[in-house]
């Protein structure tokens, strides 16, 4: 296969989308304002990618992969995206980019992670916001997490915006989560600059013999703010947190 390891070797698929790719490295897409999806309704994919993903542009859905381990289904009664990894699945990925590229456009998404028993799995979100215009754009996410027995989630959250215009650019992140026994989960979010509103609400309950791991960091500039909440309930004996 193609290792892919870079946005441009990714953006190239498109000059040959019956090949087989492999995703060699964790892809941040938050700052590509202008990303053109894999393929289109005339000139589709039909090669092969290894690695599942989910792509959201300007409020829409723009492309998706699933593999035999890792399943996303859009949900029917409201915005957003199940992400199911089955039982036993380790050492695999699964990207989830939002991009807002357009002036005005207010978008509140729901993602629900179902994780099996003995897992070991990355997941890599992140929003972007491209706003040269005078209307506010804003990406509000919910996700929510069951992590079964003894699975180990490393989430990486990334965001980002840019634009020459008067528009506020807005996210407000939620989280909750649920870890069963033996469960661990490690939370990486940044926020690398350009976004004028800010408010984070994380929420975590672990049972017994659990572990937590939280790193934020958060960069403003000028009249920029953030507010972040965070709270972890330890419900279980032996389980432990940290928040850097």
């Amino acid at each position: 296969p193609y290792i892919i390891r870079t946005a441009e070797q990714l953006a190239d698929i498109n000059n040959d989308l019956s090949a087989y790719y492999k995703l060699g490295n964790n892809i941040d897409l938050s700052k590509y304002s202008n990303w053109i999806p894999l393929g289109n309704n005339e000139n589709k994919f039909t090669g092969e990618f290894d690695g599942a993903y989910n792509i959201r542009e300007n409020g829409e859905f723009s492309g998706r992969q699933n593999t035999d381990e890792i399943t996303i289904e859009t949900k029917t009664d409201k915005p957003g995206i199940n992400i199911i990894v089955k039982e036993g699945t380790k050492n695999k990925s699964v990207h989830i980019p939002v991009i807002i590229a357009q002036t005005g456009i207010k978008e509140l998404v729901y993602n629900d992670f179902f994780i099996g028993d003995d897992c070991d799995v990355l997941i890599v979100a992140g929003c972007g916001i491209h706003n040269s215009g005078d209307e506010a754009s804003a990406h509000d996410g919910v996700n929510s997490f069951e992590i079964c027995r003894n699975s180990r989630v490393k989430y990486i959250e990334k965001h980002y915006g840019e634009g020459s215009g008067s528009g506020e650019r807005i996210m407000n992140p939620a989280m909750t989560a649920h870890l069963q026994k033996g469960a661990t989960l490690e939370i990486e979010s940044v926020q690398i600059g350009g976004i004028d509103s800010t408010n984070r609400s994380t929420e975590i309950t672990a049972d017994e013999n659990c572990e937590v791991f939280i790193s934020e960091r958060i960069m403003t500039d000028g009249q920029q703010k953030v507010t972040s909440n965070t709270k972890i309930v330890l419900n279980g004996k032996n389980s432990k947190a940290r928040i850097n």
